[in-house]
């Protein structure tokens, strides 16, 4: 995710309090899980449906499935990721500093 690493070196001076707020258009699952250990993500669906899939510390994986208006929050430290049953339009709002990738 090469316009993400040109985020976060752009951006390095804004801190904990440095917010990235982007928009994506899915048509497929995320082939990976991400965590955001700095603060909260916020994820608004926006068009579709999407499905995100929380790494909770006390259980299994927890499902929220958000349509048009719908959000959810990452907290800080929960791996996550999600997946797209057509097409989706999403707005995120996340605290970016020293966020993590792995496959899924």
């Amino acid at each position: 995710m090469e316009w993400y690493a040109d985020y976060v070196a752009r951006n390095a001076d804004d801190g904990r309090e440095g917010r990235l707020v982007t928009t994506h258009r899915f048509t497929e699952s995320w082939d990976s899980w991400e965590v955001h250990p700095e603060g909260d993500e916020v994820v608004l669906c926006l068009s579709g449906t999407i499905s995100l899939l929380q790494e909770l510390a006390d259980g299994p994986p927890a499902q929220v499935t958000l349509g048009p208006g719908d959000y959810a929050i990452n907290p800080p430290g929960v791996w996550h990721t999600a997946d797209i049953a057509d097409e989706a339009s999403v707005l995120f709002i996340t605290a970016g500093r020293e966020t993590r990738h792995r496959p899924r």
